[in-house]
């Protein structure tokens, strides 16, 4: 969003990261896109390891006089002194229609409850965790092969456009505030790798939403041949390729060049793409062959 803002022509008179960290295998420090861009454009820039009680960090934004903080995805729960610093407060870019999905993971709650819809929200931020008067909110269709990848593109693309849109009534002093329907919140808490775990006794819509919830991370896994084994794609079979019964998790068949088609608690579900530890992904086809995987196996849940 700070490439949005810049192009847009708003004067940034600072920006705020998180202090750089290792990154990938080999652990080493990259600099975050924000931080990339902002020494590029040769803004100032702070990376406080904490923002509560951290006068030093008080101080310079208060000297930068903004007029307004926009906050996107920082990952930390604003103290009021910092809230109370801009002269039209603090601006967050939120992943849903709120009061729907607050929290760490909206993207990913959106896709694994099934939505069909999902959206962006500019709020006035508060010390509650999402819970800040709506400015404007903007839909976002989920299309059925969307994945936390996909959608996440399509609702910061569409961010871009409400965030500016934002900052164009308050400078027209237009801007209007709704206070969010509590009897309507949901929350979307942190992922963690634990809920990728696949339960084949669920049905084969809900363990579709939950791989495409978890493409990338943490990926939806299962196990095979006691070596975890994650999946990236699936598609939910509209019909039964044998009218036999076979319990949960079953591989009732390799389909050429589709890939493993496995029995869940309602339906049959096609497995596309795969990776074992220490693997590369592959189509889940290479992967039957590679592996010899036969009908009958049964996946763990």
């Amino acid at each position: 969003m700070l490439g949005v803002l810049i192009k847009a022509g708003h004067k940034i008179l600072g920006v705020v990261t998180q202090p750089d960290r290792p990154q990938g295998r080999g652990r080493q420090i990259d600099f975050s896109p924000v931080k990339q861009l902002a020494l590029e454009h040769k803004l100032s820039f702070e990376q406080p390891e904490r923002i509560k009680n951290n006068q030093e960090f008080f101080d310079w934004l208060k000297a930068l006089q903004p007029e307004v903080i926009v906050v996107v995805a920082y990952g930390n729960i604003l103290p009021t002194e910092l809230l109370d610093i801009p002269k039209y407060g603090c601006l967050n870019l939120h992943a849903s229609l709120l009061p729907k999905y607050r929290g760490a993971a909206p993207i990913q709650y959106a896709l694994l409850k099934g939505e069909k819809e999902t959206g962006m929200t500019v709020m006035k931020m508060n010390q509650g965790l999402d819970t800040g008067d709506i400015l404007l909110q903007q839909k976002v269709k989920i299309d059925e092969d969307d994945n936390s990848i996909t959608l996440s593109s399509k609702l910061f693309e569409a961010g871009g456009l409400l965030l500016l849109a934002a900052l164009e009534k308050i400078t027209d002093g237009i801007a209007t505030y709704q206070p969010q329907d509590e009897q309507q919140a949901t929350y979307a808490p942190t992922i963690e790798k634990e809920n990728g775990l696949i339960d084949w006794h669920k049905s084969a819509t809900a363990i579709n939403n939950q791989i495409r919830a978890f493409n990338p991370w943490p990926a939806a896994y299962t196990t095979y041949k006691n070596q975890p084994l994650k999946i990236f794609c699936a598609k939910v079979l509209s019909f039964n390729l044998s009218g036999q019964h076979y319990p949960a998790g079953t591989v009732v068949t390799v389909m050429k060049d589709e890939g493993i088609v496995v029995t869940t608690g309602e339906g049959q579900l096609l497995l596309c793409e795969v990776q074992q530890a220490g693997s590369k992904r592959l189509s889940a086809y290479a992967f039957a062959l590679g592996h010899d995987v036969k009908c009958g196996e049964v996946l763990p849940s």
